[in-house]
């Protein structure tokens, strides 16, 4: 049976830059992360290679902005595994060492030559706009562009993968939680913290600008993913239609006293068969056809609803 798999990162115009050639060494780093962490970095990449192009940035800007996502998170190879990869929630101890492979990430770039103009990533995308990001914890003036992109890009990755969406079905409460990260903070416990982000308490930790481009990117990848689909159920039609017609050639056939006729329906059913197929099993291959076909029916008009969800939604 096809497989109609939908890539939430197809949409990318990464191929176009031929990043594969400028990109070699710099993606050859990702080979020393864990598989999950590797595919996060890839994503953040192609999200924010996305974000630059709604941005309307420089070509140059965008190839440099997404060399920075793709190295963002390359200082967590020093992170302990059994740090990295628990799966409940972390003591504050271990998280100050997770917070380390910023710096970490930061050293190891700027200790390369060819990695030293994309220190940023690492460095600057846990920085918040209001100043309570880390590792030092800057204020909106002080954190450059990419790392704003990048934050954006990194935190809803990391929410989508957490849920292990394999479609854009229930991406809303996705971006209701990076919509609540553009609001001001209600209360600051640290006083001293208070004063020093004082000039930037009305503040959230990521831009709304940002966040903007990014309901474009899953309105348009959402919408690609209702037209993959209607391709998808296209090709379903067909095959219960052809299936359908060889169980009618099966009854007919079963019906006939005749050799001749008989061997006609059989080498019709023969001619219908696709690779795999066999008298035995194409009913329950029909089934399998006619219940993806409900299923896929289903998920579209839920993508369209979602998709009505996130325009509604307000930053």
């Amino acid at each position: 049976m096809k497989k109609d798999i939908f890539d939430f990162y197809s949409k990318t115009s990464l191929k176009s830059y031929n990043l594969d050639d400028s990109m070699r060494y710099q993606l050859n780093m990702l080979d020393r992360l864990d598989v999950y962490t590797r595919k996060h970095s890839e994503n953040v990449a192609t999200i924010t290679c996305r974000l630059c192009e709604y941005m309307h940035l420089s070509k140059k800007f965008t190839i440099y902005c997404t060399i920075c996502a793709y190295l963002h998170d390359i200082g967590k190879i020093f992170i302990p595994p059994e740090i990295l990869q628990k799966k409940g929630p972390l003591t504050d101890s271990e998280y100050e060492i997770i917070k380390t492979h910023t710096t970490i990430g930061y050293n190891m770039c700027f200790n390369d030559l060819k990695l030293r103009p994309y220190c940023a990533g690492p460095l600057y995308h846990h920085e918040a706009l209001n100043g309570t990001g880390y590792p030092n914890g800057l204020n909106a003036k002080e954190i450059p562009l990419e790392g704003q992109i990048i934050r954006v890009a990194d935190e809803y990755d990391a929410i989508v993968s957490k849920r292990q969406y394999k479609t854009h079905i229930g991406i809303t409460d996705t971006l209701r939680i990076l919509i609540q990260n553009t609001k001001p903070l209600d209360q600051i416990s640290n006083g001293s913290a208070l004063t020093e982000l004082s000039e930037y308490a009305k503040l959230g930790k990521i831009s709304p600008r940002i966040l903007k481009c990014l309901f474009r990117v899953v309105i348009d990848d959402t919408e690609y993913e209702i037209s993959q689909t209607y391709y998808y159920l296209d090709f379903l039609k067909d095959q219960i239609t052809r299936l359908k017609q060889i169980s009618r050639y099966n009854e007919k056939m079963l019906q006939q006293s005749k050799q001749k006729k008989y061997n006609y329906y059989k080498e019709g059913m023969q001619m219908l068969f696709e690779p795999g197929e066999t008298t035995e099993n194409y009913k329950d291959i029909l089934n399998e056809y006619e219940k993806a076909y409900i299923v896929r029916k289903q998920n579209i008009d839920k993508l369209f609803d979602e998709v009505r969800h996130i325009k509604k939604l307000r930053i």
